[in-house]
């Protein structure tokens, strides 16, 4: 998929790095690279991204991994962008433009979605993405929130078994975008994963896995803030005292509130960003669901 008019090389102050493809590489120089940038990403969590999507390193001359970027694709014309790193030596000499140049060329005619740190805004407004929402990262120690009613009558939560997937799939359609078969089967063997239902209709859904310094609860998808709180407490009910993260676009309300009283304050935010047709989380109605937690800020 590279475009072979762009430059093979790069030439940074007195070396010269090369691209290579991300499967090349070793795991371990994948996590040292995350590592030396303060990102939680451990090598099994590079090795989930890897079999997920494709990317693209710089190696220098010795071939170190001096930065990487990484693109899943979802069908033919949509990808979520992720992974952009670069070595702290390297963040001022244009080696993140040069690898975001790479993977565009050799995606023409896809519409891109992405989520970016506050340091990369600048170079993916430069590259002609838009902004269009934002993500808070919240993250802590979990513990119990204030207990609520329990389900509505007629409703049942259950874990999710493999039979469910095909309606998990259709589910979570509408508040990605676009369909995500392999993605969702590929999280599906890591996650804990629970389903709302009444009577034999999916109503939400959602996913845990261990991730970085602890776990992520993410995604989950559902057709209104009360089923999306439904699937999302069981979650918080296991990882009582330890680490858990989550990704959400949900600023206030009553989901918001819930994540907060479940110890997990806003840690940092990000920003979504799209080239091409914008394409947003969906919107939560009795026809439609929408999307309340990200799997990641990579594969979104």
């Amino acid at each position: 998929m590279i475009d072979l008019k762009m430059p093979e090389t790069l030439h940074v102050d007195a070396f010269q790095m090369r691209i290579a493809d991300i499967v090349d590489v070793d795991l371990g120089q994948l996590h040292a690279l995350s590592m030396a940038v303060g990102w939680p990403h451990r090598a099994e969590d590079w090795q989930c991204l890897r079999e997920l999507g494709h990317g693209v390193v710089a190696l220098d001359e010795i071939g170190r991994v001096m930065g990487s970027a990484m693109w899943f694709p979802h069908g033919e014309s949509f990808a979520t962008l992720g992974m952009l790193i670069t070595s702290p030596r390297l963040q001022t000499n244009g080696t993140a433009k040069w690898l975001m140049q790479r993977v565009l060329a050799g995606c023409p005619g896809t519409r891109f979605r992405l989520n970016a740190t506050r340091a990369a805004r600048r170079l993916y407004r430069s590259l002609d993405f838009v902004a269009q929402r934002t993500v808070f990262q919240c993250q802590g120690r979990a513990h119990t929130p204030e207990r609520t009613d329990d389900l509505a009558d007629g409703h049942a939560l259950r874990p999710l078994h493999a039979g469910d997937l095909d309606a998990v799939i259709a589910f979570d359609t509408p508040g990605f975008a676009v369909p995500r078969p392999l993605h969702l089967i590929r999280l599906f063997e890591d996650s804990l994963c629970y389903g709302l239902f009444r009577g034999e209709e999916l109503r939400a859904y959602s996913m845990s896995r261990a991730f970085g310094r602890g776990h992520v609860l993410g995604p989950i998808a559902a057709f209104s803030v009360d089923d999306a709180i439904a699937v999302a407490r069981p979650h918080v009910d296991a990882h009582i005292g330890r680490f858990l993260r989550i990704d959400t676009h949900i600023e206030s309300g009553p989901f918001s509130s819930f994540i907060q009283q479940c110890g997990l304050p806003v840690f940092d935010t990000v920003t979504t960003m799209t080239l091409g047709e914008g394409v947003d989380y969906g919107q939560a109605g009795e026809e439609s669901a929408a999307l309340f937690a990200l799997a990641s800020q990579s594969i979104g």
